[in-house]
């Protein structure tokens, strides 16, 4: 029953945040995008202290790889941030 539970919150969740997303107006998708870069950056100290505390080898297994894709997350939201910043400057900025 647990495990039933634990599925529909994860599926309610992935709706709502999708319904969500899908409301905002694409001239708040950047600032919205480097927002949420730093959440993710909290993911990656929550990873690494759940990691540090782990006993289990599988625990730390498992800590590792949340780690290595929440760091993923963080690059990859940076750079996508990055690059849409870079559609707003002029030719002349962008290449000096």
């Amino acid at each position: 029953m647990r495990e039933v539970v634990l599925v529909l919150a994860f599926v309610g969740a992935a709706l709502l945040g999708y319904k969500l997303i899908s409301e905002v107006p694409s001239l708040i998708h950047t600032p919205l995008m480097s927002g949420m870069n730093a959440l993710s950056g909290i993911t990656v100290v929550g990873a690494l202290t759940a990691t540090g505390l782990a006993l289990a080898t599988g625990s730390k297994l498992a800590g590792f790889a949340a780690i290595v894709l929440a760091i993923i997350n963080v690059v990859g939201g940076f750079l996508v941030t990055h690059r849409m910043l870079r559609m707003f400057k002029s030719e002349r900025r962008r290449n000096s």
